[in-house]
């Protein structure tokens, strides 16, 4: 049986599968904060078991936190 760890893994995200929307060795797409966002003060983002909080500030800066 072949070892996951050599195995390529995409994930699936509200945007869709990132591994098949970029080419290899290629950046993705930029993500406005904007549409992360959508007009709150923060956001809950989960990663690896382990939960940060994106927030934006008055001056227009962004914090993320775990």
């Amino acid at each position: 049986m072949p070892s996951s760890a050599n195995t390529p893994q995409s994930h699936s995200t509200p945007m869709g599968n990132l591994a098949s929307a970029v080419e290899p060795g290629a950046s993705p797409a930029p993500l406005s904060s904007n549409n992360l966002l959508k007009g709150r003060k923060a956001i809950e983002i989960t990663h690896n078991g382990s939960v940060y909080r994106l927030q934006a500030t008055k001056l227009g800066k962004l914090i993320l936190t775990k």
